[in-house]
């Protein structure tokens, strides 16, 4: 595990006349900094999943990975003044989640006037453009727990009238999650939506929101979740409407997620959450060495328009417990 640096002089110069691709191609060591704008069971994934994948992918590309680690403690100012001693200790690339989207574009420009790339992770910077940007496709995850849900229902002959739950609308990712969530459904035959419900990420208002919806549509027998982090909240709710249910027994309500989080296994074991589309930690962390690797290599790494984007998988109760590199199962009872 990578201590946490905060405030060293500098310890690795980039060769002099160093470019955006290829300043330190050929050198051994390929020396990231990684700024983190907090820590949480999450980001300690990621963090794990690309030291142990970068050791493996470098390898085999002949790029040995150093880490130089920092915390913001959810302060974008501390973020600022670590991506500064970062860019001061001369590090290889610079990779970064954000926390302001916007003041972060301030680092980019720093880092780039060093001649340092910049990849942003997870979430993408508004005010200026990195080297790259790694992260997930929101969209490809909710159109996943959509098609999941979409054949479970097939296969047992049932059909689904769906309260969606909304995350808030000015994250992209909850936009992009209603869009794949409603793309899939609306040409399926067995899923109708009946109320969109507004949370804005706000747990007291996933289990209003939840509640009202039951006692406004009883007709309802499905649930889509944005995002899982509040599934206690959502549970509370059903429960006090009478259908917390697992699979198989009378009034279940059929439930597909975002996420898989560590709060939302224990109800996917116990059935009832019938499908999830992972946040894959273990696929955007790879997806990151790969990016990193090709940086170092002097190369392209060939992200699309939006970046270069992990797509989740596909996890259900037949599932859980064999699917390797499932992040949450380990945070699941910490």
């Amino acid at each position: 595990m990578a201590r946490v640096i905060r405030g060293l002089h500098a310890t690795v110069v980039l060769a002099a006349g160093a470019v955006l691709w290829g300043g330190a191609a050929s050198a051994k060591d390929f020396v990231v900094g990684l700024s983190w704008d907090t820590k949480d069971t999450l980001v300690q994934s990621w963090e794990d999943y690309a030291q142990s994948e970068g050791k493996t992918l470098g390898a085999a590309a002949g790029v040995t990975i150093k880490w130089i680690i920092n915390v913001a403690n959810n302060d974008p100012a501390q973020q600022a003044a670590n991506i500064e001693d970062l860019i001061n200790q001369g590090v290889n690339v610079i990779v970064a989640r954000a926390k302001d989207g916007t003041a972060i574009g301030a680092s980019i420009r720093a880092a780039q006037q060093a001649n340092i790339p910049f990849i942003t992770f997870d979430r993408e910077s508004i005010s200026a453009k990195p080297t790259a940007h790694v992260g997930a496709d929101s969209y490809a995850h909710a159109a996943l727990a959509a098609t999941g849900l979409v054949d479970e229902l097939k296969k047992q002959g049932q059909t689904a009238k769906c309260i969606e739950l909304l995350g808030s609308q000015v994250d992209t990712n909850a936009v992009n999650f209603s869009k794949g969530w409603n793309d899939v459904t609306k040409k399926s035959g067995v899923v109708e939506t009946v109320v969109q419900v507004p949370t804005e990420w706000n747990p007291d208002l996933f289990l209003s929101g939840t509640t009202n919806a039951f006692k406004a549509h009883p007709e309802a027998n499905c649930l889509f979740v944005a995002s899982d982090f509040a599934l206690s909240a959502v549970q509370a709710a059903v429960e006090s409407v009478g259908r917390w249910k697992p699979a198989g027994q009378p009034g279940h309500v059929w439930m597909a997620s975002v996420g898989l989080l560590p709060n939302a296994v224990k109800a996917m074991k116990d059935g009832y959450l019938d499908v999830s589309a992972l946040w894959d930690s273990y696929a955007h962390a790879a997806e990151l060495d790969r990016v990193i690797i090709a940086i170092a290599k002097g190369q392209e790494p060939g992200c699309g328009d939006k970046g270069c984007l992990a797509s989740g998988r596909i996890v259900t109760p037949a599932t859980i417990d064999s699917m390797p590199n499932v992040w949450s199962k380990t945070y699941a009872d910490k």
